[in-house]
């Protein structure tokens, strides 16, 4: 059996004291780099602004520091709002975390669904879908090591990704026009589970455009997973943070935008109906994974919502000793 393990740092939990959330932070290295150490698939980090709970505003950074302090486990954004960027400076940046990671970084693109992400960043919502054409067809010319014409002048960018043709990435979104937008750039296509229908959309602009292209669905729904002993007593405990976490997520909701687990929840019988936040105990773990297909995957999320350090050490080290080393 083929276990996947995912870590997940969104950084959510924003502390009042920067020094605490400097702690926060380091923490989130150290566990990244304990993830490597015991053989973790993927470190998951993501990208929002202007949250009011810290949600993480700069992964490819955080995703730098992971892969300087890592050595096999891959590295992951999902996802990344490419309208926001500088499309030559981003090319550079990927680049050289797939140099330095050699080859292990890779990230869903996206569109994003908040407009005040837009104006924080000094960008047209209005225009958001022409941008992201615009710097996904930046990102390949760059990356291939030959010069293009870029407003009005010849350059090329370098240095050039290891990864050949390129970094791996895949288109992700909740709509029929991301579906067709990875079919027409013969990128995978990252919808979430719930939305199976747009995988109809895909294969047949796939079709359409005479391209190849494969459907990525995320893993376990998203649910993410804390372990503990006494997962009665956990769930009392830890209830405020996973609360604190869910509700930022569900007050972005927008018309016409269908997210997975954006009902907002405010109480801890509401929390455990959602089950996008699960707490079990390693026996249970186990069962899990045992019961999960050729290729189970488990999700962690140590630190949601603000949950204190050494208390989402606790969780990780719990993992590693009664699943991790039973399997």
């Amino acid at each position: 059996m083929t276990i996947s393990t995912a870590l997940r740092l969104n950084m959510t939990g924003l502390a009042d004291d920067p020094r605490e959330e400097s702690k926060r932070y380091r923490a989130a290295l150290d566990m990244a780099a304990f993830a490597d150490l015991h053989g973790f698939s993927v470190v998951s980090v993501e990208e929002h602004h202007v949250a009011e709970n810290g949600w993480l505003p700069s992964p490819l950074i955080l995703a730098a520091m992971i892969v300087a302090r890592t050595e096999r486990v891959a590295v992951n954004v999902t996802a990344l709002l490419l309208p926001l960027y500088d499309p030559i400076k981003l090319a550079e940046d990927i680049a050289i975390l797939d140099l330095a990671s050699n080859g292990r970084f890779s990230f869903v693109a996206g569109m994003g669904y908040r407009p005040i992400e837009y104006a924080a960043l000094d960008k047209d919502w209005s225009e958001r879908g022409q941008r992201m054409d615009h710097v996904l067809e930046t990102l390949f010319k760059a990356w291939s090591g030959e010069p293009f014409e870029y407003n009005g002048t010849t350059i090329r960018v370098t240095p050039t990704p290891r990864t050949k043709p390129h970094p791996p990435f895949a288109i992700g979104g909740m709509t029929r026009a991301a579906a067709r937008r990875a079919a027409r750039f013969g990128l995978p296509f990252y919808p979430p589970m719930e939305l199976r229908e747009l995988e109809s959309v895909y294969r047949e602009e796939l079709a359409r455009h005479g391209k190849r292209g494969i459907v990525v669905y995320p893993d376990e729904a998203n649910a993410m997973v804390f372990l503990d002993e006494d997962p009665e007593r956990a769930w009392t405990e830890l209830a405020p943070f996973f609360v604190r976490e869910s509700r930022e997520y569900a007050s972005w909701r927008r018309d016409g935008v269908p997210r997975p687990g954006e009902q907002a929840v405010e109480t801890l019988a509401e929390l455990r109906a959602q089950r996008r936040y699960e707490i079990l105990t390693p026996t249970a773990c186990l069962a899990r994974i045992r019961d999960g297909g050729p290729r189970p995957t488990i999700c962690l999320h140590p630190l949601a919502g603000g949950i204190p350090i050494e208390r989402a050490w606790d969780c990780l080290r719990l993992y590693q000793r009664e699943v991790l080393s039973a399997l």
